[in-house]
C-alpha cells in the first residue's frame, strides 16, 4: 500500500533539522519530504519551486513560520494537490509597515558580514518560551542552521517576507482538514493571529502548545506530534 506524503516546510533560516522529531515520528507511516526554501526571493516563487520538487500527486502539507506562509501560497496555487494543511507558528497577513525598517537594518548588518550577530542577538532568543531560553543545545542548533544556510539565503528570504501579500483568501478557499498550531508563548506569531487563521478556514482545529514559543516542533515535540497525528487521521 502506497504511503501518503507529508511535505514539511521549515521557517526562515531553518532546514530539515527543525522537523527532526516529526521526521522520526512519521517516517514509517508517511513518505516525509522536507523542502528547502532557497532559490527565489518571492513567496509565490518559492511555492512554485516546492510544487516542482514534489510533483503533481496529492500530499499533506505542513509549514512553520515562513514555511507556513509558503504553504498558504501553495494551497492557493494548487488547491487540488493539498489534501490536508497544517499551519504552525505562522502569519497569514502581509508584512506590517513597521517591520520594513527592522528588516532593512538586519540586511545592512548581514551585508556588512555580521549575520551571526543578527541571528544570535536579534532573532533566535526571541523565538523560545521562557522555560526553553536556557536550552543551549537548542539555541546552538538554531544558530547553526542559519549559519549553514548563509547570508544569501537570509537576504532572499528577507525580501520574500518583506514583499509578501495577505493570504486570507487562500485560507477562505481551502476546504480540506486544517490544523492551526501555535506555541502558547509565541510572541513573533501570537495565538491571536492563529485564532484569526482558524476562523478563516472551513475545517480547522486550533491547538496551542504549552511550554513552547515560536519553535514548537523542537520546544515541545511530543505535543506537536500528537496534534499532527490527529490531523493526519482526519
Amino acid at each position: 500500500m502506497e504511503r501518503e506524503r507529508l511535505v514539511l516546510l521549515p521557517g526562515m533560516m531553518c532546514d530539515a533539522r527543525l522537523f527532526a522529531p516529526q521526521i522520526e515520528a512519521f517516517h514509517t507511516s508517511h513518505e516525509v519530504v522536507t523542502c528547502g526554501l532557497t532559490g527565489s526571493d518571492s513567496i509565490d516563487g518559492l511555492a512554485r519551486q516546492v510544487l516542482g520538487e514534489v510533483g503533481q500527486a496529492p500530499f499533506n502539507l505542513a509549514g512553520l513560520s515562513m514555511g507556513g506562509i509558503i504553504a498558504m501560497a501553495i494551497a492557493r496555487l494548487a488547491p487540488l494537490q493539498v489534501t490536508r494543511l497544517a499551519l504552525l507558528d505562522t502569519n497569514h497577513r502581509a508584512d506590517p509597515p513597521g517591520r520594513r525598517a527592522i528588516r532593512d537594518a538586519q540586511v545592512t548588518k548581514v551585508l556588512d558580514g555580521h549575520m551571526r550577530v543578527v541571528i544570535i542577538d536579534e532573532m533566535k532568543p526571541n523565538y523560545l518560551a521562557a522555560v526553553n531560553r536556557g536550552d543551549q543545545a537548542l539555541l546552538d542548533l538554531l544558530v547553526t542552521m542559519a549559519l549553514d544556510l548563509g547570508a544569501d539565503a537570509f537576504l532572499s528570504q528577507t525580501r520574500a517576507l518583506r514583499e509578501r501579500t495577505d493570504q486570507s483568501d487562500a485560507l477562505r478557499h481551502f476546504s480540506g482538514p486544517a490544523l492551526v498550531l501555535c506555541g502558547a508563548e509565541d510572541t513573533l506569531c501570537p495565538p491571536e493571529r492563529h485564532r484569526e487563521m482558524a476562523a478563516l478556514l472551513s475545517d480547522a482545529e486550533l491547538v496551542l502548545i504549552p511550554d513552547a514559543g515560536h519553535i514548537t516542533t523542537l520546544e515541545n515535540p511530543v505535543a506537536v506530534n500528537a496534534a499532527l497525528a490527529a490531523w493526519l487521521a482526519r
